[in-house]
């Protein structure tokens, strides 16, 4: 995995913290990096909606190290504040388009009932959506929430802002004033 400067040092670290929890398997874990790269830097969805998808499973998943990150080439695609605010109700959110809101209801299932995916669901996508495109999705929401899940076990929230650090209530990646951008190439 490539590491550009950060342009927030707690981004970074608490990236390099999840790095140095999975170097303990280093093969396993450069595997993994490559897996996530690919879908990141060499699939054909947006960064944005790769960005919004991550976030709103990092959400079910409470992963609060996933939810206080935005990667930068996700900022640069337009994912601000406002955008990501939005995630709170996809399906009802003007700022994000009828594909996003699509992949977004998917992700949901996914991470929430991905038993109740059925053609129908497949169908809606396959208005917005080429069928390789239907396999990034699917392998980024798999990617997502597994390793999201595994990632908010371990609990890396000492670098974070206060919000994503203390307590145990739930919390949200949309409505925080406070989150890291680190610059980060190939880590969703």
């Amino acid at each position: 995995m490539g590491w550009d400067a950060p342009t927030d040092d707690r981004g970074a670290r608490t990236q390099q913290t999840l790095a140095s929890i999975t170097a303990h398997r280093p093969e396993i874990s450069a595997a993994i990096g490559m897996a996530m790269s690919a879908i990141n830097t060499s699939g054909t969805l947006s960064p944005r909606l790769i960005e919004l998808i991550r976030l709103r499973i990092a959400f079910h998943n409470q992963c609060r190290s996933c939810m206080a990150i935005r990667y930068a080439n996700a900022v640069e695609d337009g994912v601000d504040e406002d955008l990501v605010c939005s995630l709170e109700k996809p399906q009802e959110s003007e700022d994000l388009s009828p594909a996003e809101r699509a992949a977004l209801r998917f992700a949901d299932f996914f991470a929430t009932n991905h038993l109740a995916i059925d053609d129908a669901v497949y169908d809606d996508l396959r208005q917005y959506f080429t069928e390789g495109e239907l396999v990034e999705i699917g392998l980024n929401c798999a990617l997502d929430v597994g390793m999201g899940r595994l990632a908010a076990t371990w609990r890396v929230t000492d670098a974070l802002p206060d919000r994503f650090r203390q307590g145990s209530e739930l919390v949200t990646p949309w409505g925080g004033d406070e989150v890291v951008v680190p610059a980060i190439a190939g880590i969703s």
